[in-house]
């Protein structure tokens, strides 16, 4: 195990390693009740999306960790499922067959973008002022995950608000926080895991703890083949281009499903892996050097692509690296060993979906919180007192929050930079790369506001 993962190399233990996993998966476990639940409503099958979301969490996050050798997992992202139930089928009109055919090209072109090294230009084309914003920004996001999710954030008078601590998940979520903040104050090991089981069993006699339903393993494996290999049977990926008039419309879909799952995991790896060292400044000259994948982050960025179209061809949504990972990293993973056991807990949930349900929002809520705490210290290395540079950076870090997506805080922080720039007479310092970028930012917004 020493000898594969490299683990002394990466200063992380066996221990570590499995502490770091667990934390990772119970922060990032309710996408498997979560996902088949939102898919369903387009018409797919609640127990086939539950056995898919599991089978694709397990392959991608398997791929993260025996390839790339790095701490991250990978599931079907939220945002992009609903974005493929409530834009693309139920406002564009097209089937979940179309849809998972479009993640499907989706998921080619992302593989194709990363073997020809764009992906990683694009990341190395990111200022380091913005690197920072965005690393800050994804620990303010992490933190807004967490507080939505329990519900003491609401927006009930259609503005946003502190709920009114009169229900028992909030209790549970300010007893799980109050003893997650102590333990890491205090700097116990595994001290976010501890706390996830704790407040999990804290819940309990407040009756927040309780198993949701779900399909049993047998029930779910009889719904499985109505959407494995969905994209090439009838009504699938040849229907897609049948009618030349919606051409149009199904290359703008799939650009939008493109842009956001790249960035995503672009702003994913710079706000997490530099600044805990897994992308280090020798990986990233291993990177430079020659052709092929030399380093971590291009093997990382070759699992991440691979997983959407894997995904689809399962029958999910956009599978994607999760940002809940920091959980996980921030417990003290550094290397693949984290994510294979991420992976066998997927794998154990398949047949043990009830118990991994039980575990409340209002104790992974605690974790993604202090996660985000710790994260937003990226900030300080960005210099406030300079406007030109704060003001991009604020967008990048503000959006993210505000509007529930990281390459929408990826992208006002481009768009701003460029401006700045622009109108300071410093347009020469701005990349190629980030005025192609913030471009296609741009197009892609305009071509949203028309469809």
């Amino acid at each position: 195990m020493e000898k594969f993962f490299h683990l002394k190399e990466n200063g992380t233990t066996v221990s570590t390693e499995i502490i770091a996993g667990l934390t990772t998966f119970f922060a990032m476990s309710y996408i498997i009740v979560v996902n088949p639940s939102i898919l369903s409503q387009s018409g797919m099958e609640w127990g086939a999306v539950f056995l898919a979301t599991i089978i694709a969490s397990i392959i991608g996050t398997l791929v993260m960790g025996l390839v790339a050798n790095v701490p991250y997992a990978q599931a079907p992202g939220m945002g992009l499922n609903a974005f493929f139930v409530y834009t693309v089928c139920f406002g564009l009109g097209f089937t979940w067959q179309q849809a998972l055919s479009m993640v499907f090209i989706c998921g080619l072109f992302n593989i194709f973008i990363t073997i020809t090294k764009i992906r990683k230009y694009i990341m190395k084309s990111i200022p380091a002022s913005l690197q920072n914003a965005i690393s800050g920004g994804i620990g303010i996001f992490v933190a807004y995950i967490g507080l939505l999710n329990v519900g003491i954030i609401n927006f009930d008078g259609g503005v946003p608000a502190l709920s009114t601590l009169n229900q028992p998940q909030f209790w549970v979520f300010i007893i799980g926080l109050a003893l997650t903040i102590i333990l890491l104050a205090r700097k116990v090991q595994g001290a976010i895991l501890i706390s996830i089981i704790a407040t999990t069993i804290i819940g309990i006699p407040f009756g927040v703890t309780s198993p949701q339903e779900t399909t049993s393993f047998s029930e779910a494996c009889q719904a499985l083949p109505t959407t494995f290999l969905a994209i090439f049977k009838e009504g699938g990926i040849t229907s897609l281009f049948s009618d030349p008039s919606k051409l149009p419309l199904v290359l703008i879909t799939i650009f939008s499903f493109s842009i956001t799952d790249t960035f995503d995991t672009i702003g994913t790896f710079i706000g997490t892996g530099r600044r805990s060292g897994i992308f280090s400044a020798e990986d990233e000259e291993k990177m430079n050097q020659g052709s092929g994948f030399n380093s971590k982050l291009d093997r990382a960025l070759f699992a991440d692509a691979t997983a959407t179209s894997i995904g689809a061809l399962i029958g999910t949504s956009n599978t994607t690296t999760f940002v809940e990972s920091a959980s996980g990293i921030e417990a003290g993973g550094r290397t693949g060993l984290t994510s294979c056991v991420v992976a066998i807990c997927f794998a154990l949930s398949a047949f043990l979906a009830t118990f991994v349900s039980a575990v409340p929002f209002a104790a992974t809520a605690p974790a993604l919180v202090s996660v985000g705490i710790m994260m937003v210290s990226s900030f300080r290395d960005i210099d406030w007192s300079d406007f030109n540079a704060a003001v991009p950076a604020f967008f990048a870090g503000i959006f993210m929050a505000l509007c529930y997506s990281i390459s929408y805080g990826i992208a006002a922080s481009f768009v701003f930079y460029c401006v700045v720039k622009v109108f300071t007479g410093k347009a020469k310092e701005i990349h190629p790369i980030l005025w192609v970028c913030t471009g296609l930012f741009v197009l892609n917004f305009i071509l949203l506001a028309l469809l």
